[in-house]
């Protein structure tokens, strides 16, 4: 349908709580497909809906992510909740849509078991593990607020929020000239 602009870090919406969805209807739908659309487009495993500007408990990840054929289309997560986390953890490298050309290293449960419902607001309840577990990890702290930058130490926190201020600097000195 369209390719939404994502919000990027400083962008103080990315620290807002999402409220959760509560009609199952053709405007979450269309969210949806837009959030496919934007996420591809921007080659992302996955997407919160908050990266676009909307505070839903919505998150969308891309189905290889998550073990399945390419061709299937993205996983769906309305309201999840994270279920359980396995003790055994996994540390890599995890880069985000809101934060371009940014990678750090993250500590996450190795398995996680979510719970959430579908676009017709069915419950299921998925486990993954390693990148999928990951993955879900990620976009389920967009939802409350928490960012990549709030899993790194102070010295990496304060190089990626200079690098992302002067992009957004550049950004807004190209787009007046």
């Amino acid at each position: 349908m369209s390719v939404l602009p994502i919000l990027r870090y400083p962008d103080p919406r990315l620290r807002e709580k999402s409220q959760p969805v509560a009609a199952f209807n053709e405007a979450l739908r269309t969210l949806v497909t837009d959030m496919t659309d934007t996420m591809y487009a921007n080659s992302g495993a996955g997407l919160a809906a908050i990266q676009v500007g909307v505070p839903l408990r919505l998150f969308v990840i891309e189905a290889e992510c998550a073990g399945r054929p390419s061709e299937d289309p993205p996983l769906v997560f309305i309201n999840p909740e994270i279920v359980s986390l396995s003790d055994e953890a996994q540390t890599g490298e995890e880069g985000c849509l809101s934060f371009p050309g940014i990678y750090v290293p993250v500590k996450r449960g190795l398995r996680a078991q979510v719970k959430a419902k579908d676009l017709d607001g069915k419950s299921f309840t998925i486990e993954g593990e390693e990148l999928f577990a990951r993955a879900m990890q990620h976009e389920n702290d967009h939802l409350i607020g928490r960012l990549l930058i709030d899993m790194v130490g102070p010295v990496k926190r304060e190089i990626i929020k200079r690098k992302m201020r002067k992009e957004a600097a550049d950004a807004a000195a190209g787009s007046s000239a």
